[in-house]
């Protein structure tokens, strides 16, 4: 019987190798820097509460709310939830199943028989008995091909990618929290500009009237100036209309609705930009929740080609039962009541169709799918940061640019307004000076919204200051 049992073991354990063979490697390719950085440049990773740096009390609390209350994450956490329950079940069989059964039984039978002379009716003899048993039993699938644990290894990484999802809609919820307060601020810091141009424009315009009253400037001047006054009260609505929506956004963001969202915009003038390096591009796979998914999810399809492979051998369970069965109750536990059985069967389809290979088949496809996509992700997860870091550089370059263009557009249209209050410039001439400050100032709040939210996106891409390691150690 030992023999027996070791050579079984043995087979067992050479078969579930069989099952479990290799799958094809992800041959990634990890560069060592990024081309938008040197080699050797600092590493600053972002911290767990990144969005902190920008300076913005409103925003801390824009996003606290939104991380308790939005609706997409509580999706997720319910995601979660629901892939652990399915990793319970699946791991389940692995255990014996014990179950246990009472039961008694009555039974009551008559017999007829004929009493006194000849013709008498008969008179009914009637007797009962009663049985009692108690029988546990217990019953096991023998995992000797994998099919189960390879089930249970694919419902628990399963499980584990619901996690790294969690933390994907996380980061994009703070994201676009704080991508929509940008949007916000920086419309309030249009329309703070269109109004300054607007006050500035109907100054001149005052002025230009005045020269008209006693004769030194003409009513075409009037009209070119009152155009542009015109044109100036006409962007306001606008930037008001967006500025409002935006903020209205930030209510299904942060789970409540508009009329609930308090908050006023600032100016981005305020606001910190701070400084980020990423580290290496290797670095990078362990940071980002959505190339952790993928691996994840690559990992549970791995499992279910083993269950597929394990659907050729046949399923080997044991069950036993044992229990008292007496028909007095009082002496059910005695010796004598005491019965024992037990059953081993193997299962084995002989012809299915051909269902069995193209499963295996359907299951390798899937895998290769997913390594398909795990790749994707990684080489994404790489553009995502170089184009990030690039798009910081040159936006920053192009601030200082334009701000520049601001200082020099600034000093013409004061030159212009000048003369043109002296009666030494037409009207064209200091038009074309305002037009251009008004066009740069605008341009500049623009350019603005664009750095930060450059920025905005490389802490994104680098994964928010995320960590493969804290979700691993949570995982079922």
């Amino acid at each position: 019987m030992i023999n027996r049992r070791a050579t079984l073991t043995g087979l067992g354990a050479l078969l579930t190798g069989c099952t479990r063979a290799p799958l094809p490697d992800a041959a990634l390719e990890v560069p060592a820097a990024y081309r938008a950085t040197s080699a050797s440049a600092a590493t600053a990773w972002p911290g767990a509460d990144w969005w902190r740096g920008f300076g913005s009390v409103e925003l801390n609390g824009l996003i606290a709310d939104a991380r308790a209350e939005n609706f997409d994450l509580a999706v997720a956490v319910a995601r979660v939830r629901q892939a652990d329950a399915q990793a319970a079940i699946a791991g389940a069989p692995l255990l014996p199943s014990v179950s246990i059964q009472g039961r008694e039984s009555w039974n009551r039978n008559s017999l007829t028989r004929r009493v006194g002379t000849a013709g008498a009716s008969p008179t009914g003899v009637y007797y009962e008995t009663r049985s009692y048993s108690l029988t546990p039993t217990v019953s096991w699938e023998l995992d000797f091909w994998g099919r189960v644990s390879g089930g249970r290894d694919a419902a628990q990484a399963t499980a584990l990618a619901s996690r790294f999802d969690q933390q994907s809609v996380a980061l994009s919820v703070v994201a676009a929290v704080a991508s929509t307060w940008f949007q916000a601020l920086a419309l309030q810091d249009r329309l703070d500009v269109s109004t300054r141009n607007l006050r500035d424009a109907e100054q001149i315009l005052a002025a230009i009237q005045a020269r008209e009253s006693v004769g030194t400037a003409s009513q075409l001047d009037i009209a070119q100036q009152g155009a542009l006054v015109a044109g100036l009260r006409a962007q306001q609505p606008n930037f008001r209309n967006q500025m409002q929506q935006q903020i209205n956004n930030l209510g299904i963001l942060t789970g409540r609705p508009p009329s609930r969202v308090a908050v006023q915009p600032g100016t981005l003038i305020t606001l910190s930009l701070p400084e980020i390096s990423p580290g290496t591009p290797s670095s990078l796979l362990t940071r980002r929740p959505d190339i952790a998914s993928a691996e994840a999810q690559l990992a549970a399809q791995g499992a279910n080609v083993t269950v597929a492979r394990a659907a050729f051998f046949p399923q080997i369970s044991l069950s036993g039962s044992a229990g008292w069965q007496n028909i007095a109750l009082p002496v059910l536990f005695g010796p004598g009541s005491l019965f024992a059985s037990a059953v081993a069967s193997a299962t084995q389809s002989i012809f299915d169709n051909g269902q069995r290979r193209a499963g295996l088949e359907f299951a390798r496809a899937r895998y290769d799918e997913l390594l398909a996509d795990y790749r994707k992700a990684v080489v994404q997860g790489f553009t995502d940061v170089e184009n990030g870091i690039t798009a910081y550089a040159f936006t920053t370059e192009q601030e200082a640019l334009v701000r520049d263009a601001v200082a020099i557009a600034q000093r013409a249209a004061d030159i212009a307004r000048a003369q043109l209050l002296a009666g030494t410039v037409d009207i064209v001439t200091a038009l074309q000076a305002q037009t251009t400050l008004f066009n740069n100032l605008d341009l500049l709040a623009q350019v603005r919204l664009a750095r930060f939210q450059a920025l905005l996106s490389l802490y994104k891409a680098l994964g928010g200051g995320w960590s493969k390691g804290e979700i691993s150690q949570e995982a079922p």
